[in-house]
């Protein structure tokens, strides 16, 4: 018996069984309908693409290929006026427009709008990571997963935009970052007026206006408004700092701290005090120099009143009332409020002393330890 025959037999006992099919559960208002469906299952194209020899199962999806040929676009969003080949790419634009994500994770109930995003999300419930990172922690499912990581270590950004010099890692973000240059942005912040590409982007953006954090730790309850923002702060429990300096072995949770470090090693000092002459490398702690002629401390501490002079210092100060001590020493269980008193307290494991007192040689585990020993054993 041929392969043909086999094929119309299985196509005709599955049309005799009703408008169902039965390898998928999908309903037919029709027996041909249901026929042509059928030929997905069996591996049956006997339509042909004659301008690039495509095969497809049946005469509707040729018709809509033949359109990428064509530039053809006759299906319209009614909601934002963008147009598409086929009326499948129309209805799942859609979604973008009604919120529909009928697709759902039977692990955790999350739903998505697209079923390839679910098959990419499914992928967090595997428990076998064989992939692991040589640089870091992290471990992956492929190795497709491990060469796209891989590029945060290296620096490498393959993925350039042909509208801009921007580059990146990932293929994914080179077609986010796309939409940038497109006017298909229908959604508008009532607030300051910009525009998004989509509602998700904007319920996102309107986060900044209001108050909502609905992204908490649950390691020590601290709630972020955005996903990323979440993910970068438990790095601070793991201790993973992926990013790594070159000149001084220094390692970072985020690219944008390793880029900012990068120019202590530079002898370039290009913001300038004017009242004192003293001369930074970063426009961060320029600014923050400046605060020290000024005596404007306008960050005010809501449980004691002290005030400082940036964020960062109050930032800091906050965890004397809450208790908080996120820098983990890797060798014991005492863990500290900052990350200087941390690598201050890990030379006692490690033994590691690299402040030197010049004249004799004599090395510290602190700067301080040695500058003191200098004045009082080795003066001048």
């Amino acid at each position: 018996m041929s392969c043909d025959v086999v094929k119309t037999e299985f196509i005709k006992e599955e049309i005799d069984d009703g408008d169902t099919c039965h390898q998928c559960g999908k309903i037919f208002s029709s027996k041909l309908d249901l026929s042509e469906h059928l030929k997905i299952h069996t591996g049956e194209k006997p339509f042909t693409c004659q301008q690039c020899g495509k095969s497809l199962s049946c005469k509707a999806s040729l018709i809509d290929h033949m359109r990428v040929h064509s530039g053809e676009k006759p299906f319209t969003c009614t909601e934002c006026g963008k147009s598409f080949a086929c009326k499948g790419s129309l209805r799942l634009h859609l979604r973008v427009h009604t919120g529909a994500k009928p697709y759902v994770c039977q692990e955790c109930g999350r739903t998505f709008r697209y079923l390839g995003t679910l098959k990419i999300h499914s992928r967090v419930h595997i428990i076998e990571k064989p992939f692991k990172c040589s640089e870091c922690i992290k471990s992956f499912v492929s190795e497709d997963d491990l060469n796209g990581h891989m590029r945060t270590h290296t620096g490498e950004r393959p993925f350039s935009c042909p509208h801009c010099d921007k580059s990146f890692t990932c293929k994914r973000s080179l077609s986010y970052h796309k939409r940038i240059h497109t006017a298909d942005n229908p959604y508008s912040c009532s607030h300051c007026r910009k525009y998004f590409q989509s509602k998700s982007n904007l319920d996102s953006h309107m986060r900044i206006h209001s108050e909502e954090k609905p992204f908490a730790c649950d390691q020590c309850g601290k709630a972020f408004k955005w996903s990323n923002c979440l993910k970068i702060h438990k790095l601070i429990h793991s201790g993973e700092k992926p990013f790594k300096c070159d000149q001084c072995e220094k390692r970072f949770v985020q690219e944008s701290d390793l880029k900012e470090h990068t120019k202590i090693h530079t002898t370039e000092k290009p913001y300038l005090c004017s009242v004192c002459g003293k001369s930074f490398s970063l426009l961060r702690y320029f600014k923050n120099h400046q605060k020290t002629h000024s005596g404007v401390k306008e960050h005010l501490c809501a449980d004691c009143g002290k005030a400082f002079t940036s964020a960062a210092q109050l930032k800091v100060h906050r965890r004397i009332h809450t208790g908080e001590k996120p820098y983990k020493c890797s060798h014991c269980d005492e863990s500290f409020r900052q990350s200087g008193a941390l690598k201050s307290h890990e030379r006692i494991h490690t033994g590691e002393k690299p402040s030197q007192c010049l004249p004799r040689g004599r090395r510290f585990r602190h700067s301080k330890t040695a500058k003191a020993h200098a004045k009082k054993r080795c003066p001048k």
